[in-house]
Formats: structure tokens, sequence, C-alpha cells
């Protein structure tokens, strides 16, 4: 007896309807009120504010004895320079495009160094200046390139003349009353044609002295009649008879790395490396995500500092060999194609032994490369850290740094 009637349940569901119909009428006409003065307010501020143009900074040009990287001049793109070799840099290796139009930093100057004013030859030699290296005149009773060896006053106890196998009886033929005298190549003729003899000619010494071509890569070793050449340790003579090859000590399972350490073969040998992790800090730490790789813990929401520091650090071992000719590229970091805009990325050289040695340019949107700008003599260790830094509308959102260690062998090849 309580339910309602069929005619009832139809009223009260037109009832409704109406309601409903109302109520979307007033939200309709609520959200044109709304846009129409949102469209004014933007129609207002665009007329008031007109839109600056992008700050351009002035050209900068490459010192005298030196060299630029980098051909853009908008806010936040970086100049590199660097000096040729035999000179040093005095004022700013980087400068950044500021929003107010100007540089950061100094005007970039190449000073020439000299290579005699750290004194470098001992024991009363004097100094020659050259270009880029120096020499010692070393007084009669020293030698060596810094006057440091004292002289042998007493002459060699053996010479290839007191060796058998370096001197020979020519072959001599009498021909038309005359005799004539001929020796094995090789060998030259020594003393008068009546009481001659032949010696043995020295290649090694003859082509250093006349400027020739280069016998050997590394040594040249005088034999009876010819030569040959040799190689340092840790390296193999090609079939060339003249280069040398550097053997791979660790494909070859000719190391000595154990303990979980890992072998980076070098120049002439190789190096058992650990990368480690960097101790936990504050708010921050690392977890070792693979042998050359660390990851941050997540961190605190309200952590300026943990947030400000590498997301990842990555441990790269590269071997080179010594005066490598420069520029040189070295290693590259890059960011995910697509994932951010094209100039959201930034590098930079944080951190290392030798910084003055390298620079770091935009190869590509993604992709910063760093490059040798000064060669390295070996035998040497040089650590250089990079870092490249993610940004969203100019607001940072994380830091990968990469370090990097450069074993520089001690020969050219």
């Amino acid at each position: 007896q309580s339910c309602l009637s069929r005619q009832q349940l139809l009223a009260a569901i037109q009832q409704m309807q109406q309601l409903l119909k109302g109520q979307e009428t007033r939200f309709s006409e609520g959200l044109r009120a709304v846009r129409s003065r949102l469209s004014t307010i933007h129609a207002s501020l665009a007329k008031a504010v007109p839109e600056s143009p992008a700050a351009v900074c002035p050209a900068l040009q490459a010192p005298t004895d030196g060299r630029k990287f980098g051909t853009k001049y908008l806010v936040d793109h970086e100049v590199h320079f660097a000096c040729d070799p035999g000179f040093q840099l005095l004022g700013s290796s980087t400068r950044i495009c500021q929003a107010n139009g100007s540089w950061t930093g100094q005007e970039a100057l190449c000073a020439e160094i000299s290579e005699c004013s750290s004194s470098p030859c001992q024991n009363g030699g004097t100094c020659l200046e050259g270009l880029n290296h120096f020499k010692c005149l070393c007084p009669p009773q020293w030698t060596g390139t810094t006057c440091h060896y004292p002289s042998q006053t007493a002459p060699p106890t053996w010479s290839v003349t007191d060796d058998p196998a370096f001197s020979r009886q020519p072959r001599c033929a009498q021909i038309a009353q005359t005799q004539q005298c001929s020796c094995d190549p090789g060998f030259h003729m020594s003393g008068t044609a009546s009481n001659g003899i032949c010696q043995d000619l020295n290649e090694c010494e003859v082509y250093q002295q006349e400027g020739g071509p280069r016998l050997c890569a590394h040594a040249c070793v005088n034999i009876p009649g010819s030569f040959h050449c040799s190689c340092p340790a840790g390296y193999v003579l090609l079939g060339d008879r003249k280069s040398c090859e550097d053997i791979d000590e660790c494909s070859l399972s000719q190391d000595t790395c154990r303990n979980g350490s890992t072998c980076i073969n070098t120049g002439g040998g190789f190096q058992c490396v650990t990368p480690q992790c960097p101790p936990a800090a504050g708010n921050v730490s690392y977890v070792k995500t693979s042998p050359f790789q660390c990851e941050r813990n997540p961190c605190p929401m309200e952590s300026r500092s943990c947030h400000q520091a590498p997301k990842t650090i990555s441990f790269h071992y590269l071997p080179l060999p010594s005066k490598l000719q420069t520029p040189a590229p070295l290693f590259r970091m890059a960011a995910a194609p697509g994932r951010l805009g094209p100039d959201s990325l930034r590098f930079g050289i944080t951190g290392g032994n030798n910084r003055g040695h390298f620079v770091v340019q935009r190869s590509d949107r993604h992709t910063g490369e760093l490059l040798l700008v000064q060669s390295l003599q070996g035998p040497c260790t040089i650590h250089v850290d990079v870092d490249m830094a993610e940004y969203l509308d100019r607001v940072f959102q994380a830091k990968h740094l990469s370090k990097i260690t450069l074993f520089v062998s001690a020969y050219e090849f």
C-alpha cells in the first residue's frame, strides 16, 4: 500500500529531469562567464607587457695562439677556450652568456710558457729555450737531459770494432793486373786499398744523424751487416718489423687481478680497478648497480642537498698513447633522444687533477663531448670528472657524473 503508483513514478522522474536540465544550463552559463573573463585578462596582459627578445651576448674571438670551442651566443650557452702547445691560458677557460647580455668570467689570453723558468738544468748547466722544449748545456763532468748524471771519464772497454762479427776481410779479385776488393751488403771498406777491412755500417746511427726516415718505432739494434727493431716490455713487433703493438693482457688472461677487481688494458701493461661508490653523507647515499655504476638512493622530499647530488655516478677507464695529437675526442655523454628539450642539458668539467688539458663541448642536442686540447706526456694517470645536468623549463631536474681515468703510456704508440 506504501508503493507509488505508476502515474506517480512518471511524474517524479519528469520532475527530476527538469531539475537536471536547469542545473546543466546554469553550469554552462558559469563556464562561459569564466572563459570570457580569462580571455579578457589574457588580452590585457599581452597588450600591456610585450614579449622581450631573447638576450644575445657579443661574439667572442679565439685568443692568439689558442682555440675557441662553441659558436652559440644565446643565454646559458657556454664557450670554451684552450691554448696551443707551449702556451698557458690566462683568464677564464669557460664563459657563459648571461640574461643581461654579458659574459661571465674574464677575457681568455694565451701566454708563452717559459721552459727555463723552473731552472731545470742541474749542476751548473745552462738552459736554452726552444719551442715547447728546452736543452741543457752541461759542464764537462755532467751529462743527461738535465745534467744530472756524472760523465763517464774512462773510454768504454768494448766496442763493435773489437767484435770479429762486425769486421770482415774484403772479397778481392785480380782484374787486368789490378786488385778489386768489395764488401758484403751492410759493410763498408775501411783502411787503405792494400790493407783494407770491411767494417759494419751502423744503420741506426747513420739514419739518426742524417735525419732520414725513422727505422724503428721504438729502439733500433745494430747487428752485423744489418739492424733490427725492438719493442718495450708489454709490446710485440708487428709484421712490418718496425711498428710496435700493445699486448692485451686482460683478454689473454695474463693479468693478476683478483678479489673482484677488473682488468683494464693499458699501453704496455694493465691496471686492476675496483670502483667504489662514495660513502654516505647526510641524506645522500649510493648503491652499486653494476661494476662501473652507482645510483643515488631516494631522497627525502625536503632535502635540497640530496636532490642536487648526482643521481648516477659512472666510472670509465681510457688508455692513451703519449703525446696524442690534439684536439682529440675522448668521451661522450648523452641523454635519451626525445626525453628533454633541445636546450635542457648542461655539460661541464667538475673535477680532476689536470683539468686545463680538456674542454667539454656540445656535439648535438643531446650529446656532450670531452676533448683533449693539450697533449699529455706519459707515463702518467690523469683523472677528470664530467657532469651532465638536466633542466626542464630552466628548473634543475637531475645530474649525472662520469668519473674518467686516463692511463697515459710512456710511448707514442
